[in-house]
């Protein structure tokens, strides 16, 4: 059985999407925060802490994006579901779980 590539690639820009939406709420809320900082410094530490877990998320989500639009790319130049190491295909079952696979399961390990 073959990658239905035009599948995979709603599925890749699904993901996009999300991650897009995912970083511009993150960023809106550490640009603009929706509680203001107290004059308690207990309160002024989870803030900070907030922030750092923000921050931490949006560099995730971000490399998550440049994943997705990788694999677009990969799909576009007929390089999609191919194992960068070994040229083999990679498992539907695999692409299907991470549609952003670059190796196939032995290679990935």
């Amino acid at each position: 059985m073959s990658i239905d590539l035009n599948a995979a690639k709603q599925n890749l820009l699904k993901l996009k999407d999300e991650y897009k939406t995912r970083i511009d709420k993150i960023e809106d809320h550490i640009q603009n925060p929706q509680d203001d900082l107290n004059e308690h410094w207990e309160d002024q530490a989870i803030s900070y802490r907030q922030n750092d877990m923000r921050k931490n998320l949006m560099g995730e989500a971000r490399q998550s994006l440049v994943h997705v639009e990788n694999a677009l790319s990969r799909i576009e130049n007929g390089t999609y579901g191919a194992c960068e190491v070994c040229g083999e295909k990679i498992e539907e079952q695999r692409l299907e779980a991470l549609p952003y696979a670059t190796l196939c399961m032995d290679h990935a390990a």
